[in-house]
């Protein structure tokens, strides 16, 4: 970190509230490795003022399947309590009317359904879960019933990357007000299915003209925001804003972490809200510092004008790709290892999706409607 650098304020804190889910999406971004031992409601809470306290102005309820956790709606009103802004990321999956209007009751502003194609058995086949589509189009209606903000989020790769415009009308027919044009991030489980679920560079070209198309047609009535796919980029993301400087993300455990994706880095020392602030965490943990600022950045990055923009890129990405986590993300086309992006990006086999699959977190969900 450079010493005349400030420590920039977080924003946004994503809560994952637990990784059970009953869905199998080949491209979940949770870890392998599931964690155990969940926070209980009073720590959510007091995680939640602290993050107020520390300037956090919204936070996203996410897993996982937020509505595996039983005390869903307590949750929601605590962070509701503190001052947040609450978005529920959701697969729909355990959301009954009931349970909904308990949630909007307790100072819920704003859902995002996933969605994974515009066709039931499409839909159903990429989520690993029959009914999943229906469960989801259900809860968008009482979303919309309750007035309130509805997004839909559309993760895209080979299998429906075409499908854009159906899916850009699929949430106008729900009554969202934004579409997340969502391309696959290649970690986790999509990295285990990376050869399946990579799409083509024309399929990628034709979505780019898509968005486009579908922006002057829809504006007014619908925001679209999208992105081109890392491996088909002129240049990386600025992952989280820079790594440590807008956000942070607490695990079901209680680990803060600067990026959901940060426990793939081996390395790195990830403190706890179990036994320390949400301040001190954000301030002084060994993780959030590892990449925070610039002096950590080699060459291309170290002298690039646009370190300020880019950041560099994806650390977890570096890392997987280059076993490297300080080097250049592959993806930029300046990194000495751009080349590996582009032979991935060709690799493509037609083979069954490996679904995150826990058999006991499907009986949770279900149990729990």
């Amino acid at each position: 970190m450079n010493a005349a650098e400030p420590v920039f304020k977080p924003l946004g804190l994503l809560a994952e509230l637990t990784h059970r889910c009953p869905l199998g999406c080949p491209y979940c971004s949770n870890p392998l490795a599931l964690d155990r031992g969940e926070l209980d409601t009073a720590t959510w809470s007091r995680v939640f003022r602290e993050a107020a306290g520390l300037g956090v102005l919204q936070v996203h309820l996410s897993g996982g399947e937020p509505a595996a956790r039983r005390d869903l709606a307590e949750i929601t009103a605590a962070a509701h309590q503190a001052g947040l802004y609450t978005n529920l990321i959701t697969s729909a999956v355990g959301l009954t009317p009931k349970r909904f209007a308990a949630l909007a009751d307790a100072g819920l502003d704003h859902v995002q359904i996933s969605i994974q194609d515009h066709q039931p058995n499409s839909a159903d086949h990429i989520a690993g879960y029959a009914g999943a589509y229906e469960r989801k189009r259900m809860l968008a209606a009482e979303v919309v019933r309750h007035k309130m903000p509805l997004t839909i989020n559309a993760v895209m790769h080979r299998a429906n990357i075409d499908h854009v415009a159906d899916m850009v009308e699929l949430a106008i027919e729900l009554g969202a007000s934004r579409v997340e044009i969502a391309h696959v991030q290649y970690y986790g489980w999509a990295l285990k299915n990376r050869a399946a679920l990579m799409p083509t560079r024309a399929q990628v070209e034709r979505a780019v003209v898509a968005v486009e198309t579908l922006r002057a047609r829809h504006q007014g009535r619908i925001v679209i925001d999208a992105v081109v796919p890392d491996y088909y980029a002129r240049f990386p993301k600025p992952c989280v804003g820079g790594w440590g400087r807008r956000s942070l993300n607490v695990t079901p455990a209680g680990k803060v972490l600067p990026c959901h994706a940060a426990e793939s880095i081996p390395g790195l020392e990830f403190w706890s809200v179990r036994g320390r602030s949400l301040a001190e965490i954000w301030e002084n943990s060994p993780a959030f510092r590892a990449f925070r600022g610039t002096d950590w950045m080699q060459e291309p990055c170290a002298s690039c004008p646009r370190r300020f923009e880019d950041f560099g890129g994806c650390r977890c990405q570096a890392f997987a790709l280059t076993g490297d986590a300080r080097a250049t993300d592959p993806v930029c086309h300046l990194s000495p290892k751009h080349a590996i992006v582009a032979t991935l990006a060709e690799e493509r086999r037609e083979e069954p999706y490996v679904y995150r699959r826990l058999e006991r977190e499907r009986a949770d969900a279900d149990t729990a409607l």
